[in-house]
């Protein structure tokens, strides 16, 4: 099942449905973190509208934590000259920073080095459990990044965390640690890879990040990224406004954005 938060235009009601066949139906009531929560995912049964005549909003439009996994992959990890880490490096990004899958993602005038990562997401369900998975941009301010040990303010901006289209359910999802992963930039192929290079697997991550907090419905995990950073290039090659962004992954969908 694709569960998908959406509004209809000129409708400002906020809408919670499953996308079928290229149409999105309507639940007839709840929201996508209420059917987290309840484990109810019976087949939505209200109005339906196509794809194109909506405006996709964040499945989960503000999620209560959003967790960041650093240098999770091992190509990544060798651009950056760093060995794998021997345990996750989570990070936090704050709940202002999610954003629909297509919206504008705005630089703040402080950032000069604003960089993509593309990110296969987690999202939690009850009792511990992983829910389903989406397509996420890990959007960082490399400048701040280098600057500040702490990564709050190069990460968690507001609108750094654009995520969707929709979350596909974890039954549709055999293996998700195979999965391909590929990120342009303006059309150019910068990143393309499979989430089994990933040093940490989902299962790891999710105990992990349990050790220490309880993990609610609508959560959100961000597994890291692979190698083809704008800052690993040689030339470092940075975003700018009026570059598009698009990010897909096997089985999930895609995500762009255009930088503002």
């Amino acid at each position: 099942m694709k569960l998908a938060t959406y509004v209809v235009p000129g409708d400002s009601a906020v809408r919670a449905g499953e996308v079928r066949g290229g149409r999105v139906h309507a639940f007839v009531e709840g929201t996508i973190v209420d059917r987290l929560r309840s484990g109810d995912l019976a087949p939505a049964s209200g109005p339906e509208h196509a794809l194109s005549e909506v405006e996709l909003q964040a499945p989960v439009p503000r999620p209560r934590a959003i967790f960041g996994i650093g240098l999770n992959y091992a190509a990544h990890a060798k651009e950056q000259g760093k060995a794998p880490p021997e345990r996750p490096i989570v990070f936090m990004k704050l709940p202002s920073s999610a954003a629909a899958p297509n919206a504008p993602v705005r630089c703040p005038p402080v950032v000069r080095r604003l960089d993509y990562e593309g990110e296969l997401g987690v999202v939690m369900g009850a009792g511990g459990r992983v829910a389903g998975y989406c397509v996420a941009d890990d959007v960082s301010a490399r400048d701040l990044q280098k600057l500040e040990p702490q990564w709050t303010r190069a990460k968690g901006a507001d609108g750094f965390c654009p995520f969707g289209p929709w979350v596909t359910t974890a039954d549709e999802v055999p293996d998700p640690e195979d999965l391909r992963l590929r990120t342009w930039v303006n059309g150019e192929l910068r990143q393309d890879s499979r989430t089994n290079d990933m040093v940490f697997g989902i299962a790891e991550l999710v105990a992990f990040i349990g050790e220490t907090c309880t993990l609610e419905p609508g959560d959100l995990i961000l597994t890291g990224t692979p190698s083809g950073v704008g800052m690993a290039l040689d030339p470092p090659r940075f975003l700018a406004s009026g570059d598009r962004v698009r990010i897909e992954i096997e089985a999930l969908g895609a995500i762009e954005h255009p930088i503002a």
